[in-house]
This record gives C-alpha cells, structure tokens and sequence, in this order.
C-alpha cells in the first residue's frame, strides 16, 4: 500500500460521525458525548473541512447544544442528561455538576466552531475551577454535594485545568487564580527516572501524562525551549533531565506492530533483535538537544545514517508495548511543543499510520486491522499535523486545534483586553 494521505475519505469518515448515528458500541459513551463531539470537530478542523461542509446554520446548532450543557455555577456538564433543570435543588445538585474535562472540550469546540465565548460563564468557571484544586497542586474532575473536589490526582485533569485557564485568559484580571506554584510542583515531582512523567509521583512514565505536563506547563507560561542549544529555562531543574526526557520520549517509537510480536513463543534472540533494529534508528541521548525552530540539526548528528531505514516504526505509551495510533500524538505531540519532532524517524511514522492504521473508509484504527474510532482518528491527523502533513492545517500541540482556530481565540476583544490588564 502506498503511504497516500486519503483527504477525501477522512473528510467524509468525520461528517458520517457529525451527522448521523453512531454506531451501537458508542451508546456506553453517551455521558461523554461532549469528548465525541470534540474530536469529531477537531478532525475536520485539522483537515481543513469544517466550514465547506457544514452550513452557518448547522454550526450555530452546534454551539447552541454545547451552551446548553453549560452548569449555572461554572464549567460544562459531560451531555445534557444530567440538566435537571426546574427539578435541580440544593438537596440533588451534586447530580448535575459540571465537569473537568467536558469543560475543556466544550471550550474548546467553541472555539473551533469561532464562537467568541460571549456566553460562557467565564467567572463562574475561573471559580469554579479554583474549588476544584485539590492540596497537593492537582485537581478533581468535579465538585461533590458538600462542594468538595472528586475524583482527583489525575495529570489530565491538570492538563484541562491549565488549558481552561489558558482559554479563558485566567490569572489575568480580579477573578482569584488558581495556585500555579502547586500544580507545577505536583507535575515537577512526578516526572521519573527514566525522563518521563507518570500520573503523579513514584508511578511508572506514560506517553499519555507525559503530554498532559509538558503541554500544561506551555499553557502556563513556564516552557521555554531555548534559543540555544544547553540553555534552558524553567521549570527544569538541570539539561540532563530535558535530555533524560527527549531520550524517553524518543525511544518509544518502535517496530513492534503486533501482539503477536511480543509473543512468549519469540525467541530472546528475536526480541532482542527487534530492541536493536528499534534502538538503532534513534538520535543518541547525549546528542539530543531542545532546540528552536531555527536551529539547524547538524551538532552532534552524524551526516549518513549508519542504518538502513526502518519501513514502519509507530509509538507507544510505555516500555515493552506494541505501537498505537494515538500516540503518534501522546508522544509526538509532547516532542512538537519541544521543538524536537524531528528526533523521530518520522518517515517510518508516518508509513505506520498510512499504511498501517488509516483506514479505507476514512479514520484511524487504534492497531493495524483495527476498524476506525473517532478518538484514534482525531489523534492520528494531529500526529501527522505535528510532523507538517501537507494536507493538513498546521495545529497548535498544546491545545490540538488548528493554528487558525487559536488566533481566532487570541484576536477576540475580550480577551485581548484580559490580557492588557
């Protein structure tokens, strides 16, 4: 198969999943319906798509439904089965709360809708989210019947929390902050030894947290890769943890493809050839820098690769896991806002998810043989948007919505005039 982008059948993959019913095996996810709607919108905003085919009408039908899962007292409700409306009293609201992560999606989709966020409850939310920190930095997903955080601890929700934050330019008028020195030091403890960061501290390192802290601190404002190579900036403690990072993140694109790849019948000798082909390909820890866009890619790299190219060499989340389609961006994302996407060997990756996980109907399976889901095919395009897919609209990695949509967000008056106060 020929690593062909398949435009057409991506466009219609997602406006199959905007306009009609989703399959069966979607009904558990009903509550999420708002995460549903973000990475369906989010795929058609990356390709470039949202506005040729759907009508002004249909948009405003959108952001109308979003606006009504929108809580009285700050944040956004997963879907509207949980609105109770008239009924809704002190004694049952810690049934209908407003939630975290349906907060950012729903924000989010706003924005690549270009709402102009005029009727979001921007103060009731900032508040709202300021309850929803927790001691130690982090932050629970919702607020319980006594106005206590729940269901915390969790490095996704910091990573909501400080795209939130972000989105609605907080910390930036009257409205009280959240406590940023914690949150910081809640994602600074749980980066581990191996150079990437778990879900809090002591446990194991995940492609998935690991974006969730990297792109968090971006959106506070506390990750600056440097000019110069060596030379960095806060919140690392020394250079040999960013490159103790770049080197993790770098060392989970593999060619392990299969379960069966990973089969007890293998051979030690086979496993530990597959290591070798996998670990050949990557740039050596020591020579591995921060660098900025401009900085050319030449110190410390060999000229001629020493070698052959691997044909197909996706992510993955963890040590000693088979490759899948969302990582692409969980770790490619995380090495695009660290300028050092180009550390992977993102032919091989970009073969993975063409010739591999796209799908002939449109989307992206989670493995290879897998049948599309909107999740894995929403992240698939903004792998390949990180990797500048020239079909595809250039993104930002901290947010995943196009470039576009975030300097709509950055030109609303409302928001410039937060940011000048």
């Amino acid at each position: 198969m020929a690593s062909d982008f398949n435009k057409a059948t991506h466009i219609r993959y997602f406006l199959r999943c905007l306009k009609t019913h989703l399959p069966t095996a979607y009904t558990s996810n009903d509550s999420q319906r708002m995460t549903l709607a973000f990475f369906v919108l989010c795929g058609l905003d990356l390709l470039g798509a949202l506005e040729a085919n759907t009508t002004e009408d249909e948009r405003e039908a959108y952001v109308a439904w979003i606006y009504t899962c929108q809580h009285p007292d700050g944040g956004f409700r997963g879907f509207t089965g949980a609105d109770l409306g008239e009924e809704r009293t002190q004694d049952n609201e810690h049934w209908d709360p407003a939630n975290i992560a349906a907060t950012y999606f729903a924000l989010a989709s706003l924005v690549i809708l270009g709402d102009d966020l005029s009727r979001v409850k921007r103060s009731q939310c900032l508040r709202w989210l300021k309850r929803l920190q927790l001691s130690d930095g982090t932050f629970g997903e919702a607020l319980g019947g006594e106005g206590e955080a729940h269901s915390g601890r969790d490095m996704r929700f910091c990573y909501c929390a400080a795209a939130i934050r972000w989105i609605l330019a907080g910390g930036t008028t009257e409205e009280e902050d959240i406590d940023v020195d914690g949150l910081v030091r809640f994602i600074e403890a749980s980066q581990t030894y191996e150079g990437g960061f778990a879900n809090g501290p002591f446990y194991e390192a995940h492609a998935g947290w690991t974006y969730c802290a990297i792109a968090a601190l971006s959106l506070l404002g506390l990750l600056h890769p440097p000019a110069k190579p060596r030379r960095r900036a806060q919140p690392w403690p020394s250079d040999d943890s960013v490159e103790q990072m770049l080197g993790w993140l770098v060392n989970l694109q593999t060619s392990l493809l299969q379960e069966e790849d990973l089969s007890i019948s293998d051979s030690t000798e086979a496993i530990a050839q597959l290591e070798l082909e996998n670990v050949a390909q990557q740039t050596p820890v020591e020579s591995i820098q921060v660098l900025s866009p401009e900085d050319p890619l030449t110190d410390g790299v060999d000229a001629e690769p020493l070698y052959d190219e691997l044909q197909w060499a996706g992510l993955t989340g963890r040590c000693n896991k088979v490759a899948d389609t969302c990582y692409a961006f969980w770790a490619g994302g995380s090495l695009t806002i660290l300028n050092s996407v180009h550390l992977l060997d993102q032919g091989a990756l970009r073969r993975y998810l063409l010739e591999k996980t796209q799908h002939r109907i449109g989307g992206f399976g989670k493995l290879p043989g897998d049948a599309p889901d909107i999740m894995h095919s929403c992240l698939g395009l903004a792998g390949l948007a990180g990797m500048g897919e020239p079909d595809l609209m250039r993104y930002d990695p901290s947010l995943c919505i196009s470039l576009q949509a975030k300097q709509r967000l950055e030109s609303l008056p409302w928001r410039q005039r937060c940011l000048s106060n």
